[in-house]
């Protein structure tokens, strides 16, 4: 697309460690401008095709949660997208986004996913804690002040329980002691860390038919030696993620 880059660098690296990391109730950091605005301007005028993406919904979830119904994209290589959207995968599998990750998380053992997910009217992602395997996720937030308003919802909350739920189990919104709604709109972005009590949520969406709440998320998976050993002596798949 550009030989500038779409990720803005500057307050990229602006961001210290501690900030993140003293958050409460686990490390999360919610801020605006992680992508240059002209890179955000091209990458929500060319989303990827409804088309590529595969229908989950009404899959069952572990520990009685309800499901979390949207439209899903996994990206591969060899996957056919837009010329931003390429520019940014290739972006956010360089090595100077994986040093940043890892100042920010203290984690050097990174295996990188990234997905799409697009969510319809009533699309809910009930409270839950990430599995063991993710260490956290930087989720973009893909919908403009153009295409999405606030009363629909959409918005990603940090949830806190104070330490009183067993993360195999399903509370509702309405057990958390503190709920933080992450801002999204115009390029804003979440970066949070799994812990034990790292509950997250999104409320059902209120929207048109027409319109879905779009984000696109990479997820950052625990690649360390000692968790590959782990699996290998359980017999299960060496990359585990």
């Amino acid at each position: 697309m550009t030989a500038e880059s779409l990720l803005n660098w500057p307050l990229l690296d602006s961001i210290q460690a501690s900030d993140f990391r003293n958050a409460e109730p686990y490390p999360w950091l919610n801020f605006q401008g992680a992508l240059r605005e002209d890179g955000y301007r091209a990458l929500t005028a060319e989303h990827p095709d409804l088309e590529l993406f595969s229908y989950y919904f009404n899959q069952p979830r572990k520990h009685g949660q309800r499901p979390h119904n949207r439209y899903t994209l996994e990206w591969h290589e060899g996957l056919a997208l837009p010329a931003a959207w390429q520019q940014l995968i290739d972006e956010l599998r360089s090595k100077r986004y994986l040093a940043w990750l890892r100042r920010l998380t203290g984690c050097h053992w990174l295996r990188l996913h990234f997905h799409w997910h697009y969510a319809p009217s009533g699309g809910e992602v009930s409270p839950h804690c990430d599995s063991k395997r993710k260490l956290g996720s930087h989720i973009f937030y893909m919908n403009t002040a153009q295409d999405w308003r606030d009363e629909w919802g959409g918005e990603t909350l940090v949830l806190n329980d104070g330490g009183r739920f067993d993360r195999e189990s399903a509370p509702e919104f309405e057990d958390f002691d503190h709920i933080q709604p992450a801002k999204t709109l115009e390029n804003c972005s979440l970066l949070f860390m799994r812990g034990g009590n790292s509950w997250h949520g999104v409320r059902a969406i209120q929207c048109p038919e027409d319109k879905l709440r779009k984000v696109f998320i990479v997820v950052i998976n625990d690649a360390s030696p000692w968790r590959r050993l782990r699996r290998k002596l359980k017999g299960k798949p060496a990359d585990g993620v």
